[in-house]
């Protein structure tokens, strides 16, 4: 039934979830330079945005609703701190009261809030993982449940360490601010948690995390255009981001083999190799990333990959960074490029490593190659096998489908 203004439920669900994606990291990263509260900021988003669910319906959406939101949220933060003041008498808040009145008009990288926020998440005092997790809470807005699911704890625990983490940013002096003195030193902590936010949008598909990934990677090129790895990450970025629109179809992931390539999005693709092109004084596993995905993006189909020069930047990755996934990637390129017994010789050799000791990937790679092989049954057992140690419905769901073709064949 369509609600007052003429508006349904589902229309101010929609323009309040878009509005929040917009706006929401910027009005809470200025919030937090002004105000110095981060609970404050994240209070009065979210009370901002209750307000408009129980507004928007009655009186109709606003014209511009990012606009409303961050009008709503400003005035509940000068309420609450005025409430302060009153009570405690504290200069600080009057000052920032004042302060909120205004826009902060820096137009550069290095004033930009969003920028200023993620800089202090990342702070080498905090541990990764807090990190991380306070990335994902308050530049991304992720709900604690989710962070807490992502690691693999529960919702009061997760909400124990982000405490534990913002007290330490109050209590320790940590300064909410783009370094200039240590920044070659901090940028890799920081293209870490972008690349990591940057994943779980596109893992999860929720689009507007990988969006900002990328705009503040595009920031942080802005802010250090020679720095090799900022750059490459960028580029890994896009090449990912370009296949959003051809990686499902009907709600099912599709495979880059089985993906319709015409969808892709090109510009974003010579943005990328564009980056690329540039030289490079320093090559770490983001450029050989970027590599390995721009061999992809220009290959005309899935038949005419490049997969000798794939195997080799695998090689070349494998002696920056020792990772048993990397490994993994590496085997299904051999049985690309070398045949599929190859690829069966060097994914065994792969899962020798403990640290893969019961991945579903492994399984699910050595169904995909026994099948190449030939090997139709064998290939059967391997999937079901992947199927029973697949983490999510998702990918269970795309397992099932690989079995189903098996069956027939």
């Amino acid at each position: 039934m369509p609600a007052g203004g003429g508006v349904t439920g589902e229309d101010v669900g929609r323009a309040l979830a878009d509005a929040l994606a917009e706006q929401r990291l910027r009005i809470v990263a200025s919030l937090i330079r002004t105000t110095g509260d981060w609970d404050l900021a994240e209070d009065v988003v979210s009370d901002a945005a209750e307000r408009a669910l129980l507004t928007w319906p009655r009186d109709g959406i606003p014209a511009n609703p990012a606009a409303w939101l961050t009008a709503t949220a400003r005035r509940r933060a000068i309420d609450v701190l005025r409430r302060v003041q009153v009570e405690r008498g504290k200069l600080a808040e009057a000052a920032a009261i004042e302060e909120l009145t205004d826009d902060y008009a820096d137009p550069s990288p290095m004033g930009d809030d969003r920028l200023r926020l993620v800089f202090t998440c990342c702070h080498p005092a905090l541990a990764l993982e807090a990190r991380v997790a306070l990335t994902l809470k308050v530049v991304s807005g992720l709900p604690t449940e989710a962070i807490g699911r992502a690691f693999l704890t529960t919702e009061a625990t997760m909400g124990q360490r982000l405490l534990r983490a913002k007290n330490k940013i109050a209590h320790a002096g940590i300064p909410y601010r783009v370094p200039t003195d240590d920044l070659a030193e901090r940028i890799d902590g920081v293209l870490a948690v972008v690349y990591l936010v940057f994943t779980e949008g596109y893992a999860t598909s929720v689009r507007s995390l990988a969006d900002e990934a990328i705009r503040l990677g595009r920031l942080l090129v802005a802010l250090l255009p020679d720095s090799d790895e900022t750059r490459a990450l960028l580029a890994l970025m896009l090449l990912q981001h370009s296949r959003r629109d051809a990686r499902e179809v009907d709600g099912e992931r599709v495979t880059l083999e089985h993906q319709d390539r015409s969808l892709w999005h090109h510009d974003e693709i010579e943005e990328a190799l564009a980056l690329l092109r540039r030289r490079w004084t320093v090559r770490g596993p983001y450029a050989v990333q970027a590599d390995i995905a721009a061999v992809h993006a220009t290959a005309r189909s899935a038949d005419r990959t490049d997969w000798p020069a794939i195997v080799a930047l695998y090689d070349e990755l494998l002696g920056i960074a020792d990772s048993p996934v990397i490994a993994l990637n590496r085997a299904v390129a051999v049985g690309m490029s070398d045949g599929a017994l190859a690829g069966l010789a060097a994914l065994e050799s792969a899962a020798e490593d403990s640290r893969l000791a019961g991945h579903y990937l492994v399984a699910a790679a050595r169904g995909d190659l026994l099948s190449r092989a030939g090997l139709q049954e064998e290939a059967l057992i391997a999937v079901e096998r992947a199927i029973d140690l697949a983490p999510t419905e998702q990918e269970r769901r795309q397992l099932e489908q690989r079995a189903a073709e098996l069956r027939r064949s």
